[in-house]
Formats: structure tokens, C-alpha cells, sequence
């Protein structure tokens, strides 16, 4: 990532089997060794960890990753955890026999983990919520206390994840629009990260985020074709059609799990080209 020219330096994840089952497989009251199964609306099946108990964190559970991240640069640096609300969606319930309370009990275990995280050195805290749109209809009742919960007490920069899935999950197109986003600006989350380049995301309902940093998504991971700068310097400048710049942050749609190494790398070389070029031309 340095190499690449980014700025904020992540982690990667390069240690857990995914952005959200290396986290909840930690907890207390939850059995992700005999999972059960839930359906989607679009007929899918997923295999879930199941809510046995009281939902607890047993101790950290990134921490080490943070301080070997701390340690290999001298950048400023984030890493991201599932969200309640996610983890929520993505577990099957044998203990609450209320979504909302265990949403909430999710929370208050990612809010021990996400303060642990601050206090060891993170200079950003993401937590991951791809499935806020979902089930907007419970996003609406609950999911900002939730994320609030989950954020309580932290001193350094938060963002809230958002996206519509990793495209060789979730092939071919995507919707224009969120079912839940706008929202997001009643959260304590001080930066909200957004899928833009795939789903040719409608811009205009980011001025309803106006108390916020955007993330927006200018790398479009769905493609093996690497952006080159110029490509990536139009899609920040549509962005800044919508946002001031002081709020911008140019940043790749999700995460990039299943390209190739060398795709990867070129994608980020582009990310940080085009944002030079815009950066240049604000100068």
C-alpha cells in the first residue's frame, strides 16, 4: 500500500477467513462450528453462525493485527470490524427471540473491541455494514442506536461501510441507490464509505450527508481492468460535484479479497494517481 501511494494504511485482513466470521467466531454465546442456515430474499442460502447465549467478547480479538499494522508503518492507519447490524443479519437466533436485542447486544461486544483498538494505537476505526440495506425496514427501527452503541466513548475517526456486496459474490448490476444510507447522518460515525464506481451510484442524495465525511468508491472492483489515474481523477470529480473537498476521501469501492495481487496493487497505484491529479488541480 505504500508502494501504491495510499495515505491510510490498513491491515488488509490477510489473516481472517472473512471480514465478519474471524470476529463473531470469537465471541461468547455464539456457535460458529455447527451453523445453521438462513434464506435470503433472492433464494439463497448462507451458512450462519447460531446465537446459543448471551452474546460476550471472550477478550480482544484484532488488537494483535493493529499493533503488527503499527509496527511495519509510520502512515496513518484504520481497520475495520463487523457492525451489529451486520452481524445481527448474518446470525441465526436461539437464545433472544428479538432481532433488536441482539443487535444490541452485538454492539456492546463491538464497542470493547473497537475502544481496545483505539487505545492501542488505530487512528481509524471502520466498521463494515453491508447488510443496512438488507432489511431497511429494521435499519430504520434500530440500526443507528446499534452503530452509536457500537461507537460509544471512541476519540479517534469512525466510518460507517457500506456496500453492495463483493462483486464475484454479487455478479452483474447493481441497483443505482441505497435503501438506507441517507440515515446514517443522525449516527456518531464521523465518516461514511460508499460504493460508487460499480453501481454508478446516484450522487445527489449525498447532500443529505452533509455533516460527513464521504469514503466515495472510485475504484471499480467488479472489473479485472485497472482504472488509469484519469479515469479515477473523472470519478472524484463527479464526487466533488456533490461534496466539498474537505470532505472527500477517494477510496476503492469494498474490499479487494478476490482480485488478483497484481490487480489489486495497479487498482491502488491508480486510486492514488487520480487523486494527485485532482489534488493538483484544487492546489
Amino acid at each position: 500500500m505504500e508502494r501504491a501511494g495510499i495515505d491510510i494504511i490498513t491491515d488488509g485482513e490477510m489473516r481472517r477467513e472473512s471480514y465478519s466470521n474471524h470476529f463473531v467466531a470469537a465471541l461468547e454465546g455464539v456457535d460458529a462450528d455447527t451453523p445453521a442456515v438462513i434464506v435470503s430474499k433472492a433464494g439463497r442460502e448462507t451458512r450462519v453462525p447460531r446465537v446459543t447465549g448471551p452474546i460476550r467478547r471472550r477478550g480482544a480479538v484484532e488488537v494483535r493485527d493493529l499493533q503488527f499494522l503499527r509496527a511495519n508503518t509510520d502512515r496513518r492507519i484504520k481497520i475495520t470490524l463487523p457492525g451489529p447490524f451486520t452481524l445481527a443479519q448474518q446470525a441465526a437466533d436461539q437464545h433472544y427471540g428479538d432481532l433488536e436485542a441482539m443487535t444490541m447486544a452485538f454492539a456492546e461486544a463491538v464497542n470493547a473491541e473497537v475502544l481496545d483498538l483505539a487505545a492501542a494505537g488505530a487512528d481509524v476505526i471502520q466498521l463494515d455494514e453491508p447488510w443496512l440495506r438488507n432489511d431497511p425496514e429494521n435499519a430504520n427501527r434500530f440500526a443507528v442506536r446499534a452503530i452509536n452503541r457500537a461507537l460509544q466513548g471512541v476519540k479517534v475517526s469512525t466510518v460507517v461501510h457500506l456496500c453492495f456486496g463483493y462483486a464475484a459474490v454479487v455478479p452483474g448490476q447493481k441497483p443505482t441507490g441505497y435503501s438506507f444510507l441517507t440515515q446514517l447522518a443522525d449516527s456518531t460515525a464521523e465518516q461514511i464509505s460508499i460504493e460508487c464506481a460499480q453501481p454508478a451510484l446516484d450522487l445527489g442524495m449525498l447532500a443529505e450527508l452533509s455533516n460527513k465525511k464521504i469514503l466515495l468508491g472510485v475504484i471499480d472492483l467488479g472489473s479485472p481492468r485497472i482504472e488509469s489515474a484519469e479515469q479515477v481523477a473523472a470519478r472524484i470529480r463527479e464526487g466533488l460535484r456533490h461534496v466539498d473537498a474537505e470532505r472527500l476521501i477517494p477510496a476503492p469501492d469494498c474490499g479487494m479479497k478476490y482480485l488478483p495481487r497484481e490487480t489489486a496493487f495497479g487498482k491502488l497505484q491508480a486510486l492514488a494517481g487520480g487523486a494527485a491529479i485532482v489534488r493538483r488541480e484544487l492546489s
